[in-house]
């Protein structure tokens, strides 16, 4: 089960850091589609545009860097090496929670929607936080235990997407309703997905 844990995780995040990176960067750079679908008015475009890239941008290096400090085995290679990942995925999820706030005060589905997302910003940068503060203290079980949470966070754009995906599409709830459902679902679901993953211990 651990050895299924480790694989599968690493490789969802690889494949959506693909599936974004793609989309958002090379399919359509200008974000057009994204914000075509909005039901909010952006007072500033440029400066949304800005805040949304540089929060994609972060969250990849987060879902890039995670993996690698997942892993156990990684981890036992070289100490020294998942200490750095470990700071630049902590640093990418600092320094994303203003954009993140930005971004979240104009999101689909009004402020239903802002406040799931505030929530999912303050759990996302709360749990980082306590991970690092257990470890800076040698706490190496409790580090691990909320990285892992933070981790699973991290995900938490893949989750809405693919409820989305199921409300909108298959049972026809309106895109606004379906977005507004997934974004407190997201951090829900991937909460207890991660305190499924501590109980079987499968990173600790």
């Amino acid at each position: 089960m651990k050895k299924f844990i480790w694989i599968t995780i690493p490789f969802f995040a690889l494949m959506w850091v693909l599936h974004t990176f793609s989309k958002n960067f090379m399919v359509d750079p200008s974000l057009e589609t994204f914000i075509s679908r909005k039901d909010q008015i952006l007072a500033d475009e440029s400066l949304w545009l800005l805040m949304i890239r540089i929060h994609i941008s972060l969250a990849i290096i987060s879902l890039m860097t995670g993996p690698l400090g997942a892993i156990k085995a990684i981890r036992a290679k070289s100490s020294s090496f998942h200490r750095w990942n470990g700071r630049i995925y902590i640093l990418s999820i600092i320094f994303n929670f203003i954009p993140g706030v930005y971004v979240s005060f104009f999101a689909t589905g009004g402020w239903l929607s802002t406040a799931g997302f505030l929530i999912l910003n303050a759990l996302w940068l709360g749990t980082t936080i306590l991970g690092y503060w257990y470890i800076k203290r040698g706490k190496i079980m409790l580090h691990s235990q909320w990285i892992t949470r933070s981790f699973l966070l991290s995900f938490a754009n893949m989750t809405i997407y693919i409820i989305v995906s199921l409300s909108h599409n298959v049972i026809g709830y309106s895109y606004g309703t379906s977005y507004t459902i997934a974004v407190w679902l997201c951090w829900m679901i991937n909460l207890i997905i991660a305190e499924w993953i501590i109980r079987k211990k499968a990173f600790l």
